[in-house]
């Protein structure tokens, strides 16, 4: 049965804080007049003024609870129910004008209920609006509902007084079991929810967390909505417990509640038709249209929800697009591409920079025994088209899943590879190195365009695009390992009982010296599918040198690029350098990338009480990135040291010369590999013949030598070159 409360109209508008919250020698009012933050004195209405309201047919349960600045207008005010105390402020006779919707300034044909209006606002047709302080030129038009609850959140994971711990909004991120969840709240970097997510078993850890979040807001009922300045409202139905700030743009929505709209001038956030939003946070620029459904949810600054997207118990991280596709209970880094109808996200912890393709199933609970399975993607994940992963799965960065249905579990340890199933032959072929052997141009535009495409206003967190970095580094070096014992099996592990280094150092000299007998081998690996079938690794004679001139293209780059900047104007300090310089794991923090020692500061910091907040927290995001770049050029001198098995005391300028020279080698074939990349699409006679002539595919496609991207990485190289010629001559190599 319908609880249907009955209760005297001369409540209506009064009583929006029970007595029992509210604090002794203060009324229910407090708390709004807190929030309104500004100076602005009002009056009461004069007696001409009543007399022209109510000629107007507007009706007041007491008109003395309305209170009014010195330039209102009466006769801008029509039709209008007011209920409890009502201010409003200048109301001047104009209209305003947005996207060729033009509306007179001033309330008409609504009923509201203890409101604060800006200056020139727009009210037309509201249904029922109560307990919102609209900023100044709102336009409001044509809603259903538009009120706020005593208890109102506004999405955040927190809980009122008076109210039970299970109305608590919860995430339930990576794991559809609940094992991860984390309480969102306004602010929420894609770092915040990474840490929360991790380290389960350290309750200290968990419990901090969750202190941060109760902290961060007040727990005392009686907060108002908030519409900022220059917002738009039309054509919604509800609108319930939801805070909107400035220039925000909201049309046709059916149903929004319990949300935070973070919106401002240089960012402002839209919301378009049919969407039904419900116990989320959207961040700062976010663009949310057509149809869409979103249920505990955050959206990180600047990323979309488009065309019928769902959007369920999961975190999409900055600069994301999702469309069209089911996406539940992950958390998703920076720079996420998911455009695709029938494409479906579930329990994924997916690290950014990612492009989902139509068709892929990407965890499911009905392909295990339960709902308790996980996906791991490193950056740059990218399945493609009809591809069906099982939990448990873990790929390095920039792993390309071919089409097919991968019925083990799999853990790729190899970075920029090829992964498919081969079903004629039943076995799982592995490509280390594919992007740069087939696709570079793709790879490299890739990490052009996300920083091109960064538009955060608030970057905390230092995002990390490049393809070659500290992560994807210390994955090429154990890449190497895993192909030298695999190369050493396959020749010598059938004849003795050599342990795994001696395998691992059998096969490295083989890779070295005889990579052509190496080539012509079958090189299968164990431990990458959870099943009995072979494994092997494609290409390993053209990865293993591929891979070792990416790892010395790493350091020598961050050299020529950072070393001014550190002082390193010499050879003998180099030298210096390199002495303290140490590998060491790192991890993807959201996006940003964080070493081991770092990470394990951070969190006994927090452990400790010393970082008490997610603003303390955020501030030391920003000092991890301020020392980002040192700490990286660190490592790629270590990373350098380790690959070519010398000491900083036995590094010479010879040797420092001879890695130099072939890093513009290295940057040289990339950059040549871009161009014939993309020249393929050019050459291809199946590509060419949807055009009349060569004319028409330049007009359509634009010509090979005009595409800019080309054009900058060429550029790039001159540049590196230089640099490179300049070091070995300052230096005296």
């Amino acid at each position: 049965m319908n609880r249907i409360e009955k209760k005297p109209l001369s409540q209506l508008g009064y009583q929006f804080i029970e007595p029992a919250y509210l604090p002794q020698g203060k009324n229910e009012y407090y708390l709004r007049d807190q929030q309104r933050g500004r100076e602005t004195v009002h009056r009461k209405l004069k007696a001409w003024e009543i007399e022209t309201l109510v000629r107007n047919d507007n009706t007041s349960d007491d008109w003395n609870n309305i209170f009014v600045d010195n330039e209102f207008d009466p006769n801008l005010v029509q039709h209008c129910h007011f209920y409890g105390m009502v201010r409003i402020g200048k109301l001047e006779p104009f209209y305003l004008e947005f996207h060729n919707l033009r509306l007179p300034v001033g309330l008409y044909n609504s009923t509201i209920a203890s409101c604060d209006f800006g200056d020139n606002v727009v009210v037309h047709n509201v249904n029922f609006l109560s307990h919102y302080i609209i900023g100044n030129e709102v336009i409001i038009a044509n809603v259903n509902e538009m009120g706020v609850t005593d208890h109102a959140k506004f999405g955040n994971g927190i809980v009122k007084e008076g109210e039970p711990e299970n109305v608590r909004i919860w995430l339930e991120l990576c794991n559809e079991n609940g094992g991860r969840s984390v309480m969102p709240f306004d602010g929420m970097l894609p770092g915040d929810a990474w840490l929360w997510t991790r380290n389960r078993h350290d309750t200290v850890l968990m419990e901090r967390f969750k202190a941060f979040t109760e902290k961060q807001f007040d727990k005392k009922r009686g907060y108002y909505g908030m519409v900022g300045d220059r917002t738009v409202i039309k054509n919604c139905k509800i609108i319930k417990d939801v805070t909107i700030g400035s220039d925000a743009y909201l049309k046709g929505a059916n149903k929004l509640k319990n949300l935070t709209i973070n919106s401002e001038p240089g960012a402002h956030s839209q919301i378009g038709e049919g969407c039904e939003l419900v116990n989320g946070i959207i961040g700062l620029g976010c663009r949310v249209f057509y149809g869409v459904k979103a249920v505990r949810f955050v959206m990180a600054s600047h990323s979309q929800l488009k065309y019928g997207a769902r959007l369920i118990n999961s975190y999409l991280g900055n600069n994301a697009t999702i469309s069209c596709c089911e996406v539940l209970n992950s958390l998703i880094f920076p720079a996420h591409e998911q455009h695709h109808n029938n494409s479906f996200l579930c329990a994924a912890l997916v690290m950014g920079q990612s492009n989902m393709a139509a068709g892929a199933t990407i965890g499911s609970n009905h392909n295990s025994r339960g709902a308790d399975g996980e996906i791991i993607a490193g950056r740059g994940f990218w399945p493609g088209l009809c591809v069906s992963l099982k939990h448990n799965s873990r790929f390095a960065s920039f792993t390309l899943i071919a089409k097919g249905n991968y019925m083990s579990e799999l853990d790729i340890p190899f970075p920029f590879s090829l992964v498919v199933n081969d079903e004629h032959d039943n076995m799982l072929r592995v490509m280390p190195g594919y992007w740069f052997m087939h696709n570079m141009y793709a790879l490299a535009r890739n990490a052009w365009k996300y920083v091109d495409r960064d538009k955060r206003t608030d970057k905390t967190q230092l995002i990390e695009y490049d393809y070659l970095a500290p992560d994807s580094a210390e994955e090429l070096l154990h890449s190497l390992e895993l192909m030298e014992y695999a190369v050493g099996k396959t020749f010598h592990g059938q004849k003795d009982k050599a342990g795994k280094k001696a395998l691992q150092q059998k096969g490295k000299q083989m890779l070295l010296e005889e990579n052509a007998k190496v080539g012509r081998a079958e090189i299968l690996v164990e431990g990458i599918e959870n099943s009995s079938r072979k494994a092997q690794l494609l290409k390993v004679h053209k990865a293993y040198p591929l891979f070792r001139e990416l790892v010395n293209l790493y350091a020598m780059r961050n050299l020529v690029k950072l070393a001014a900047g550190f002082n390193i104007t010499s050879f003998k300090t180099l030298q210096a350098v390199c002495k303290t310089s140490r590998r060491t794991a790192w991890y993807n923090a959201g996006g940003q990338l964080v070493k081991a020692d770092a990470l394990d500061d951070l969190k006994n910091r927090i452990r400790k009480g010393k970082i008490t907040g997610w603003p303390e927290l955020h501030e030391a995001y920003r000092q991890l990135g301020a020392v980002y770049e040192q700490d990286k050029l660190h490592h790629a001198l270590a990373c350098l040291l380790h690959l070519h098995q010398v000491s900083a005391g036995e590094l010479t300028p010879a040797l420092l010369k001879k890695y130099l020279e072939q890093s513009v080698h290295t940057l040289s074939s990339i950059t040549e590999s871009i161009y014939h990349s993309r020249e393929k699409d050019y050459l291809n006679p199946f590509r060419r013949m949807a055009y009349e002539n060569e004319a028409e595919m330049d007009t359509v496609v634009g010509k090979l030598e005009d595409n800019s991207f080309i054009q900058q990485t060429q550029a790039d190289l001159k540049a590196y070159k230089k640099q490179v010629k300049e070091i070995i001559r300052q230096w005296a190599l």
